[in-house]
């Protein structure tokens, strides 16, 4: 992908094809910045991901700690359906979901794109794992000082998930920030669409523009590297701590 970024698209499509290109170019890197609003596109797709990510976390959390840590009746119930819901592919609700946000007027809009993926049957699955991992003592020591379960749940339980969530915040970031059909979907012109549904528009049905493809994928691609390398140990803590392989 970055060889080809690198390479003029003559080169790309030549036969036989080499890996190494015959020649270097960053035309790819300054054309794409003409050919599409791509600084829209970058921002859309951060405020997309990354409020979707912020808010997942919140209410993921909380929906795993009152499951983790709460009696009341039909918590079972309640699981089980959780579970339920993290085996139906996410196409199945597609069609309903878009009829229901398109009645509300929330298509073409970040609300309609971001309200929906609000949370998320896999984080509330993960965070419960973790919360169940931790030792009740310190919570116990909250309640015997008069703390509330909201406080004991902001400051006791959340500062110990920190690994738990950094590593959840990776998957949705990652997630939303790579989708395509919902974006595609939920938008109808550039000034709502991310960046996989902006890069699309090269791939056209007789002729694909693989340069300019390869080096927007590129410059998508190092949000969620660096993003990676800044939480890579709290990434591999909170994937050993939830029992997930």
């Amino acid at each position: 992908m970055v060889l080809a970024s690198l390479r003029p698209e003559q080169d790309i499509v030549t036969s036989p094809p080499t890996l190494w290109p015959r020649s270097f170019t960053l035309e790819h890197y300054v054309d794409i910045w003409k050919e599409l609003p791509f600084a829209t596109l970058y921002r859309n797709t951060i405020v997309f991901a990354g409020l979707v990510t912020v808010v997942s976390l919140l209410f993921d959390s909380m929906a795993a700690y009152a499951l983790a840590r709460l009696e009341f009746r039909g918590r079972e119930a309640v699981f089980v359906i959780i579970l339920i819901m993290l085996m139906l592919p996410f196409q199945i609700t597609l069609v309903p979901l878009y009829d229901l946000l398109n009645n509300l007027g929330l298509v073409n809009s970040f609300t309609g794109m971001i309200v929906p993926r609000a949370t998320n049957a896999f984080g509330i699955f993960f965070l419960r794992q973790f919360f169940l991992s931790l030792p009740r003592d310190l919570e116990e020591a909250a309640r015997v000082d008069g703390a509330s379960e909201w406080r004991i749940y902001w400051r006791v339980v959340l500062p110990l998930a920190r690994p738990a969530l950094l590593t959840l915040g990776l998957f949705h970031f990652q997630f939303n920030w790579n989708d395509l059909l919902w974006p595609l979907i939920m938008t109808s012109d550039t000034s709502r669409a991310t960046l996989p549904a902006g890069l699309s528009l090269f791939m056209g049905q007789h002729v694909t523009q693989y340069g300019l493809l390869m080096a927007g994928a590129v410059l998508s691609l190092l949000p969620v590297i660096v993003l990676f390398l800044l939480i890579q140990r709290s990434f591999v803590q909170g994937i050993a701590t939830t029992g997930l392989k």
